[in-house]
C-alpha cells in the first residue's frame, strides 16, 4: 500500500495526541502577576550592552562547481570563497515607565568590519561580506539595526519600528556576523499561563549584510520579485505539561498565504531514556497577483530524538508535496523544518531523511562543551510538472543530494568572558547535476562575546 503524505500527516498528529493524553491537562488561566505592574521604571531597568562576533567561513566547491564573482567589471570564477567579518552590536534598552500603560525604547547600532578584503577571496556579491559594485569589500559599515518604541499593558506589548520578531514564518536570522531585523509593528501577549499570542506586519527587512533596508523577496523565487508587506498572526498553546503546540497564519502580499502548525512532545526521563517528538507542517497557497505564479505546497517534517544522559540520537523525515520549492522569505529564518541544514532539503516533491547525534560533555565534568554530527539525504526531487516561471525547477527530474556535518561548541562558564560562545563546524554537500545546492565543503568558525556596560 502506498503511504501518502496525508496519511503520514494524520499518523504524526494522532501519535502526538495519543502520547499527550497520558499527561495531565493544563487548564488555561489568567496570570496572577503583571509584568507592567512590577516595572521599576524607565531609567531604573535600562541596560546598555551587546555582543561582538568574529565570523569566519571557508568554502571549497568540488567537482566542476565554481563561485562566480565580479572582479572590477569582469566576471570570473574561483573554486574557493573565504569570508571573515567582525560584527558588533551595541544595544540600549530602557525599562518601562510606571503606570497602567508603560513605555520603553530600544536602539541598537550594528557595525561590521571586513577582516578579509581580497575580492577573489570574498567572491561577492553575497550575503556574507558587503561589497562595492566592482567587487571590492566595504571595509567598514554601520547602521541602526534596531530602533523602536514599545507600549505595554499588563503582559501585552506593542512594538513599533525596527525590531526583532520571531515566528515560524517570519523570524530573525542570526547565522552571519550580524542578524537581520524587521521594520513595522509587532505585538506579543502573555496574559495566560499556557497561551500566548503574536502578531506583526512589516514592510521592510534590514538584511544581515547590507547597510540599508530592503523590500521582502522570497528565498528561492525569481530575482527581483519583491513584495510590499508581510503580515503574520498566531498562538502558542501548551495543553499538557509535555506538549506544546503552535499555530500561525501569514499573508505575504501578492506572494502567498502560508499556514503553519507545530507540536513538540517530551516523554520519559533523560536519566534513563527520554523521547522528544517534533512535528512541523506548512501549507502554502498563492494569493493576490501571484507574483511567484501558482503555488500549492504541503511540506512537513517529523523528528524523533532519543536521549540517555549526555547522548541524543535523532531521526528526522521531511517531505515536500508540490511542484515548486517549499519557499520562505529571504533574510528570515521562516523555515522550522527538521532537515533545514546547509541545504534546506526543500526541492519540489523532495523526500529527505536525517540521522543526527549529539553529546553534552557536562555529564562528564566539562560543562559548556558539546559535540554534534549529522548525515542527511534527499531524493525524488521532481519539478518536471511545474507550469510557472518563478522557480528554476523544470530540469529537476529524479535529483538527489546528501550532506554530513561534524561540529563542536563551547560556552565559557565563568570569569570575565562568561557566556562567550565558540562554535566550529565542518560540512560537506554532494548533489546530482540539477540539484541547486551543488558540491561544496565548508569550514566555519564563529566566536561570540557578550558585554555589559550598564
Amino acid at each position: 500500500m502506498k503511504v501518502t503524505s496525508s496519511t503520514l500527516l494524520a499518523l504524526s498528529i494522532s501519535s502526538l495526541a495519543a502520547m499527550a493524553n497520558a499527561d495531565e491537562f493544563m487548564p488555561t488561566e489568567l496570570k496572577a502577576t503583571s509584568a507592567q505592574s512590577e516595572t521599576k521604571g524607565f531609567v531604573e531597568e535600562q541596560t546598555l550592552g551587546g555582543t561582538t562576533r568574529n565570523w569566519y567561513a571557508n568554502e571549497l566547491k568540488r567537482r566542476d562547481d565554481r563561485f562566480s564573482y565580479n572582479n572590477h567589471g569582469t566576471r570570473e570564477s574561483t573554486p574557493r570563497r573565504i569570508n571573515w567579518v567582525q560584527g558588533t552590536i551595541l544595544n540600549y534598552t530602557s525599562g518601562f515607565t510606571e503606570g497602567t500603560v508603560g513605555f520603553s525604547t530600544q536602539v541598537a547600532a550594528y557595525n561590521a568590519v571586513a577582516l578579509d578584503r581580497d575580492a577573489k577571496d570574498i567572491a561577492g556579491p553575497n550575503n556574507r561580506t558587503l561589497t562595492h559594485s566592482d567587487g571590492d569589500a566595504v571595509g567598514q559599515w554601520s547602521k541602526l539595526g534596531l530602533a523602536n518604541l514599545s507600549a505595554r499593558i499588563s503582559n501585552t506589548t506593542l512594538t513599533v519600528g525596527r525590531q526583532n520578531f520571531s515566528s515560524p514564518t517570519i523570524d530573525v536570522i542570526g547565522n552571519r556576523a550580524l542578524p537581520s531585523s524587521f521594520q513595522g509593528v509587532g505585538l506579543h501577549s502573555e496574559e495566560f499561563n499556557n497561551l500566548s499570542f503574536d502578531a506583526g506586519s512589516f514592510d521592510r527587512v534590514s538584511p544581515r549584510t547590507e547597510a540599508s533596508l530592503s523590500k521582502f523577496r522570497s528565498e528561492y523565487g525569481a530575482t527581483g520579485v519583491e513584495t510590499d508587506r508581510a503580515s503574520v498572526a498566531g498562538l502558542n498553546y501548551q495543553p499538557f505539561k509535555s506538549l506544546k503546540t503552535t499555530l500561525y497564519a501569514t499573508h505575504v502580499e501578492d506572494f502567498w498565504n502560508q499556514y503553519y502548525f507545530g507540536a513538540v512532545h517530551d516523554m520519559g526521563d533523560n536519566a534513563t531514556l527520554g523521547l522528544n517528538t517534533n512535528f512541523n507542517y506548512y501549507k502554502t497557497l498563492d494569493t493576490g497577483s501571484k507574483a511567484l505564479g501558482n503555488i500549492n505546497n504541503d511540506t512537513f517534517s517529523l523528528a524523533f530524538g532519543l536521549s540517555h544522559l549526555a547522548h541524543t540520537v535523532t531521526l528526522s523525515y521531511q517531505q515536500v508535496s508540490g511542484d515548486e520549492y517549499f519557499d520562505y522569505l529571504h533574510e528570515t529564518n521562516g523555515i522550522y523544518l527538521a532537515n533545514s541544514l546547509l541545504s534546506d532539503f526543500n526541492g519540489p516533491n523532495e523526500k529527505s531523511l536525517q540521522l543526527a547525534y549529539s553529546i553534552n560533555m557536562a555529564q562528564y565534568g566539562i560543562p559548556g562543551l558539546k559535540f554534534n554530527a549529522y548525515h542527511a539525504r534527499g531524493w525524488d526531487i521532481d519539478g518536471t510538472n511545474y507550469k510557472g516561471t518563478a522557480y528554476d525547477v523544470k530540469n529537476m527530474d529524479g535529483e538527489d543530494h546528501s550532506g554530513y556535518s561534524i561540529g563542536t561548541s563551547y560556552a565559557v562558564q565563568s570569569g570575565p568572558l562568561k557566556a562567550t560562545a565558540i562554535r566550529a563546524t565542518y560540512t560537506t554537500h554532494r548533489a546530482s547535476k540539477n540539484q541547486s545546492d551543488g558540491n561544496i565543503n565548508e569550514f566555519r568558525l564563529v566566536t561570540t562575546i557578550p558585554f555589559n556596560i550598564l
